[in-house]
């Protein structure tokens, strides 16, 4: 069975897109702002390097795509972004034109429940509020992977929604480190 895996980008008050938007991200983002060292590029690049699949909203799709296919680097990043099988949570999107892009556009919950049966690794979803706050909503998140950056944004799309919270859920903390700036936590959801 494959396990549903959060990774994002946060502020210290839980905003994870700029409250510019897209905008915010394409033109430098509050998270550019900070050193992540060593050690937080190699967080990224190893739980990516590890993914057996991306998981994504419409939105993180559509900016991906539109970026990813033009990228090199010399540690294989941009080329795992664009070989990986990729699945978009989409009701909207008929033609995928990203290598190896699978749209799940049924019942969201069921396609997430699906995926999860046919894949054995992580599926990770990076970005794509949307389907992040479906899959905590739900249950279906196995494990979240945070880089903790010491900003208060106060406004933007937060991960955890008042709404969709469990006030009893508590989480258990498998890792926690500090690069740079920011904190990195690895965390998993302990069952009630």
């Amino acid at each position: 069975m494959g396990r549903i895996v959060v990774s994002e980008f946060v502020s210290l008050d839980g905003v994870m897109q700029d409250p510019g938007g897209a905008e915010g991200y394409r033109h430098g983002g509050w998270a550019f702002r900070f050193e992540r060292g060593e050690k937080g590029n190699r967080f990224k690049l190893d739980e990516l390097m590890a993914a057996e699949a991306m998981l994504l909203g419409r939105t993180t799709y559509d900016g991906f795509a539109a970026a990813w296919p033009d990228m090199h680097d010399e540690q294989g990043f941009a080329d795992r972004m664009n070989t990986m099988p990729k699945y978009v949570v989409s009701s909207t999107l008929q033609n995928p034109t990203w290598t190896n892009t699978t749209v799940l556009s049924g019942d969201p919950v069921e396609e997430l429940r699906a995926l999860r049966q046919r894949l054995d690794g992580d599926i990770l979803v990076g970005g794509s509020a949307s389907v992040a706050q479906l899959a905590q909503r739900h249950g279906l998140v196995d494990e979240y992977r945070l880089m903790v950056y010491p900003i208060l944004l106060g406004s933007g799309t937060r991960l955890f929604l008042d709404e969709d919270l469990d006030p009893a859920q508590q989480l258990e903390v498998v890792s926690s480190d500090r690069e740079g700036d920011v904190e990195l936590l690895v965390l998993r959801p302990v069952p009630a």
